[in-house]
């Protein structure tokens, strides 16, 4: 398999009829959306809604990083960041601590690879350690995700994890810790209360 060659398609901007209705179908499932036109504007759109002195876990996402969010978070800003926590404790002794501190902050933020015609976040990870906080432990999330993961079937949004994102981020990972990445657990978003799951789309691609 391709490391470094992924399916077009995967990376092809929707039309604002199908980027429109595919809002649509977030909101009536309790989630509440904004539509961006770049990077710079999805950063803005996270840290406003964020109130200083919140505590924030970034969780790994090349998205986070392209589009600046992780650094504002962790590099000194006015946030109290989960992560820079977490750095400080020992994964072997401390792994529960860990645990904790990352999945139940005030705010969790990440990506997607995948949102369905009708309304339904995908979310794909080798270890699961950022899943707990989305589906249950964070008071709030915020989900940035370029406009390219939309897709029309949960079919289609397997076919986009396994095709393109685990390709790009097998890459990744072996350049980064030298060691292969995997799909270990898949979690499906359906429906949330309204107020506690938000969705900035950025009309760019961004992120696998």
């Amino acid at each position: 398999m391709s490391t470094t060659q992924t399916p077009s398609r995967f990376d092809t901007l929707p039309d604002e009829q199908t980027l429109a209705a595919t809002v649509t179908a977030l909101e009536e499932h309790g989630f509440s959306v904004e539509v961006v036109d770049d990077l710079e504007a999805a950063r803005q759109a996270v840290l406003t809604r964020i109130p200083h002195g919140s505590s924030v876990m970034t969780n790994t996402s090349v998205t986070l990083q392209q589009t600046g969010i992780a650094d504002s978070v962790n590099d000194g800003g006015p946030y109290d960041s989960a992560r820079v926590k977490m750095a400080e404790l020992d994964f072997a002794t401390q792994l529960q601590e860990m645990k904790a501190i990352g999945g139940q902050p005030d705010y969790a933020l990440g990506s997607v690879h995948a949102i369905t015609r009708d309304g339904t976040l995908v979310i794909a990870s080798a270890s699961g350690s950022q899943l707990a906080s989305y589906a249950w432990g964070a008071s709030n999330v915020i989900f940035v995700a370029g406009a390219q993961k939309l897709v029309p079937t949960l079919e289609a949004a397997r076919d986009r994890i396994y095709g393109h994102s685990l390709v790009l981020e097998d890459a990744r990972a072996v350049a980064a810790y030298g060691q292969h990445s995997s799909v270990g657990k898949i979690l499906e978003i359906h429906s949330e209360l309204p107020g506690r799951i938000h969705i900035v789309l950025v009309r760019q691609v961004v992120g696998f």
